[in-house]
């Protein structure tokens, strides 16, 4: 049986189920960039790294500021049906299928990014000096940098805690394997 875009895990839950069909849709997700013990891709960490991209400019290039004006925030599923991900339509059905106890602390973790990401912007724009902007920028970032690699781990299958235990090359090589 061949993994569909849009099969589901409980299309692989069923009592037929058996060790191929999930081997299939394992390869599927990992053929698409998504992690297949998590559900969830590392793709959707570009709409935040975007965002933190045009704040660091805005130090060195105040007038950057107008850039980052124009960040919206964007649901795992808007992030997915704007790109042209090859794999979204898989991408979005396995985020709306992820265990719970994965998707709830990776939402949580998004949300306080799109909240950190949202009160900059409104202070960025009803700023008045460079210096201002500046500020605000540079320390939304160092906010913003622990949430995405944080989020990064959650995505990966790895906690916060495990990611500070594991060497450089462990995660190279977890990463690969998944």
């Amino acid at each position: 049986m061949t993994a569909s875009p849009l099969m589901k895990q409980a299309d692989f839950d069923t009592p037929a189920a058996d060790g191929a069909t999930n081997a299939a849709r394992a390869a599927a997700l990992r053929a698409a960039n998504i992690n297949p013990k998590t559900g969830l891709a590392t793709d959707y960490l570009n709409h935040f790294n975007e965002a933190i991209m045009l704040l660091e400019m805005i130090p060195a290039m105040p007038e950057c500021a107008e850039d980052f004006l124009s960040w919206r925030p964007l649901t795992y599923a808007e992030h997915f049906i704007a790109s042209n991900f090859k794999g979204r339509d898989l991408a979005i059905a396995a985020y709306n299928d992820a265990p719970a106890h994965i998707r709830a602390p990776f939402d949580e973790v998004c949300d306080t990014m799109t909240t950190i990401l949202t009160a900059v912007r409104d202070a960025v724009a009803s700023s008045r000096q460079d210096v201002t902007k500046m500020k605000l920028a540079e320390k939304a970032v160092s906010w913003l940098k622990p949430l995405v690699a944080e989020a990064g781990g959650m995505i990966n299958g790895v906690s916060a805690a495990e990611a500070d235990d594991v060497e450089p090359q462990s995660d190279v090589d977890m990463i690969m394997s998944n």
